[in-house]
């Protein structure tokens, strides 16, 4: 990790893991941060090695806080404004990865913190950890795409008294909420939980979870009608692969597919 790429990068098996390693800066999103994410979900995108990506926060007090407020002071308005563009366009490779994005959630989610957690395909949070998007309490709102993949996921009225009251939500809660999947057991690891948890992606047939992750984005954005149709793709996609015929031959077998991604 340098300060111009602020993010530890390893591999666990076909498993990649992300972490913002600003921990004195309780894991800021300065605009490299921003930078750094785009790149390396654009270089995961077409990286046969990796089958699914966790992201976590260096040390256990924050996952991410948001912007960098001390880097904010400095910005002019316009300074802003470019920073918003360059979530959304820095941000949406995370968001659109056809890898599953896993957020292991290992201390505060804040600001543009959790808004990169909803970014996420899966959250996994810690038992200590909080959530909330407090903008509106300084005087501006969720610039990170907050206000509208929050609403997709705790739906409308839920996201809006998080919103407006600039509401934090304990870990029990948000699981209640459906904002994160699973909660770490106490005394765990939530990197290692969640790359344990997602072992069934780990191991499982790349070309369908590309194909199922697309279908499902799709289905927030178009009629059911039309919905169905992409769906009927999405499943074209997977009928000539060699991982569809080895599943079928493993199940006549009796032994465990072994999935290559092809």
């Amino acid at each position: 990790m340098t300060d111009e790429f602020p993010i530890r990068v390893e591999q666990r098996g076909s498993v990649a893991v992300w972490t913002i390693d600003r921990a004195d800066r309780m894991n800021t999103l300065t605009r490299s941060t921003v930078l750094a994410l785009g790149q390396l979900a654009r270089e995961a995108a077409t990286n046969d090695s990796i089958r699914a990506i966790v992201i976590t926060g260096a040390g256990d007090k924050a996952f991410c806080a948001g912007a960098d407020l001390k880097e904010r002071q400095r910005m002019t308005d316009d300074d802003v404004r470019e920073r918003l563009d360059l979530y959304r366009s820095e941000l949406e490779p995370v968001d659109r990865s056809p890898k599953p994005v896993v957020a292991a959630i290992n201390g505060v989610a804040f600001g543009g913190g959790l808004e990169l957690a909803l970014c996420c395909d899966l959250r996994v949070a810690a038992a200590h950890v909080e959530l909330a998007l407090p903008e509106t309490s300084i005087g501006v709102i969720p610039g990170a795409g907050g206000t509208q993949r929050l609403p997709r996921i705790v739906g409308e009225a839920r996201a809006k008294e998080m919103i407006l009251l600039a509401r934090r939500l304990g870990a029990p809660e948000a699981l209640a909420w459906g904002l994160v999947n699973r909660v770490t057991p106490v005394g765990a690891n939530v990197v290692e939980d969640s790359v344990e948890w997602i072992r069934p992606i780990a191991e499982g047939a790349p070309v369908a979870q590309s194909a199922a992750l697309d279908a499902v984005d799709r289905a927030l954005d178009v009629s059911l009608e039309e919905g169905l149709l992409f769906e009927k793709g999405s499943y074209e996609r997977t009928l000539p692969t060699v991982d569809r015929r080895e599943a079928l031959a493993a199940f006549v077998e009796k032994r465990k597919p072994r999935f290559q991604g092809r």
